[in-house]
């Protein structure tokens, strides 16, 4: 997470509320919004299933279908990237102290 980390300090997101992702469900700092973007995400990334008709209706309520086009791109992206990462064992590059 350490480029993440650091470009979510960098667009205004608090070291707080990043430590509470892992707790995104049940944390208050989540707006529903978020909390059906985190939820999206989350079931991207699984490799096990595919992405819900409710996950997608809760996603709708809250972003509209050129965002929701653009949540996934990034999403994708972002797993890619990981994915790269992983493969080529590339370390963190010190963006963040809390990586």
């Amino acid at each position: 997470m350490d480029i993440r980390h650091a470009v979510g300090v960098k667009q205004g997101l608090d070291a707080a509320t990043l430590a509470e992702l892992p707790r995104w469900r049940d944390s208050a700092v989540f707006t529903p919004r978020e909390r059906a973007a985190l939820a999206l995400c989350e079931e991207i990334v699984a490799d096990d299933r595919e992405v819900s008709d409710e996950c997608f209706a809760r996603v709708r309520k809250h972003f509209s279908e050129g965002d929701t086009v653009e949540l996934v791109m990034v999403i994708g992206y972002q797993v890619f990237a990981s994915k790269f990462a992983k493969a080529f064992r590339l370390a963190p590059q010190g963006f963040s102290t809390t990586a």
